[in-house]
């Protein structure tokens, strides 16, 4: 069995019961309207030599998951007057408190730029995490934009929109041995370091059985190893991962190997907007909003505002 991949931002999808990882995302390359999903092609007949491979420019990539086939109708949105966004207080880049003490971050220019789309007035308290979900069941918020991952847990709390981010996993190697391309047989006997009991870990156990698999106990431990050479390559959550590869942890040591993995079973559904059950009116009206700042490239512009070191 191959690994599922594509080949075309500090994160967490919540280690909490919150965050159980699962479909696949397609991706969008910048500049590019289509969206595309695929798995990488069949071996070649013979083993790549196992030295590093000169790394081109690659693009930026954003991800998506609307297909311009399936237009959303436009949803009767005279019902709907304001949106009450909740999301969360401490959790950059994707939401915090700004200079200027109001709500920041991608999540946060996220909800207005849906409020601009469907013409509504819009408002955005932040709570702490473990409050949000009470919070909208008791009527004090319309819907949760804090990074959810819409796990089966949390589906019986709450309906979501369709989802507008994920993080796939990625290999990451020292800049002097990066590959353009990362399968079972190419790891063959290299050390691949990994956080214990993580997904990553797993789906290494499952599918790259002939590298040689280290464990490690937190992020920090991993990436150490990897920048003094103890580690031919660390594979983990790619949105935190290029974080620390843009950041001044990393020392400028490393770059991500090969393109994103995104096998559900693994890594999950994405990011959704959570409301309340029921609420038909408002997810159809998310999940409007969202295909029209995709299609107008303002979804684009708002993820490289971000991100300039793309996950994908």
């Amino acid at each position: 069995m191959q690994p599922q991949m594509v080949t075309a931002f500090n994160v967490r999808l919540r280690q909490t019961a919150y965050a159980a990882l699962g479909a696949a995302l397609a991706l969008t390359a910048v500049c590019m309207p289509a969206v595309q999903a695929f798995a990488q092609g069949a071996a070649p007949s013979a083993k790549p030599a196992q030295t590093a491979i000169p790394q081109p420019a690659a693009p930026q990539a954003v991800p998506g998951f609307w297909d311009p086939r399936r237009r959303p109708d436009r949803p009767d949105l005279s019902r709907l007057t304001v949106i009450r966004f909740l999301t969360e207080t401490d959790y950059p880049p994707f939401n915090f408190t700004g200079p200027d003490g109001n709500p920041a971050g991608f999540n946060v220019d996220l909800a207005r730029l849906i409020c601009e789309e469907i013409k509504v007035a819009c408002t955005i308290q932040m709570r702490r995490f473990e409050t949000l979900v009470d919070a909208i069941n008791g009527n004090r918020g319309d819907a949760i934009i804090a990074s959810l991952a819409a796990t089966p847990q949390l589906r019986a709390k709450l309906d979501f929109s369709d989802p507008y981010y994920r993080s796939p996993a990625r290999f990451v190697s020292r800049r002097d041995a990066v590959m353009t391309e990362v399968r079972p047989e190419y790891l063959e006997g290299k050390k691949v370091g990994a956080i214990t009991g993580s997904s990553h870990e797993a789906y290494l156990k499952a599918l790259f059985t002939d590298a040689q698999l280290v464990a490690f106990p937190n992020d920090e431990a991993l990436r150490l190893a990897l920048r003094r050479g103890e580690v031919d390559f660390i594979f983990g959550d790619a949105i935190s991962l290029a974080f620390w590869i843009n950041g001044t942890d990393s020392g400028d040591c490393c770059a991500f190997s090969g393109g994103p993995f995104i096998e559900s079973r693994y890594f999950g559904e994405g990011v959704s907007i959570g409301v309340k059950r029921g609420n038909d009116v408002l997810r159809q009206a998310l999940n409007w909003a969202m295909f029209r700042l995709w299609e107008k490239g303002r979804y684009t512009d708002l993820w490289l505002r971000y991100f300039s070191v793309s996950p994908f």
